[in-house]
């Protein structure tokens, strides 16, 4: 499945190759990154993702100085005092696999697949039977009036399919 960036990371050549983007960054000998003017950034801490539910953590690195620097302005333009970056090593490179995986001519299909796939019983439901909002509030109302009109799709479709066995017999 696409991620939330997967487009603008894909389709965006301005934003993909943004060398002030953290993920851009080169690395030295040591393994610390290189901002765009050569400057190091330490590592500070890591630390949870706050209110994240599967237990993710974040990296959090600090520029050595950002005194003098020439790009501060497009590198960090609203920090007062030294660029901090939050990275997550481990999401960077699942993303680079599921762009991979997305951009193969088999993920294409899938993706191509699921969306009509989608999109055929929505687009019945909008269109055909004038089903644009959920009038039920609170989460179970909601779960009620969504299974009522599976419930009605689905005895649709079967009327449909005994109505063309009885016309091809």
């Amino acid at each position: 499945m696409k991620f939330t960036m997967f487009k603008k990371e894909t389709n965006d050549k301005k934003y993909h190759e943004n060398p002030y983007r953290a993920v851009n960054f080169q690395r030295d000998k040591f393994g610390n990154l290189l901002c765009p003017n050569g400057r190091r950034f330490r590592f500070k801490c890591k630390r949870p993702v706050y209110r994240n539910q599967y237990g993710r953590t974040e990296e959090f690195y600090e520029c050595e100085s950002c005194e003098g620097c020439q790009h501060k302005s497009e590198c960090c333009p609203k920090a007062s005092g030294n660029r901090t970056i939050r990275m997550n090593e481990e999401l960077t490179t699942i993303h680079q696999e599921v762009i991979s995986n997305l951009e193969s001519i088999q993920g294409a299909l899938l993706r191509m697949n699921r969306s009509i796939q989608a999109e055929g019983t929505f687009g019945i439901l909008k269109w055909d039977k004038s089903y644009k909002r959920l009038f039920r509030r609170g989460e179970k109302n909601v779960i009620l009036e969504l299974t009522l009109i599976s419930c009605g799709y689905n005895i649709y479709k079967y009327h449909n399919k005994k109505q063309r066995k009885e016309l091809a017999a």
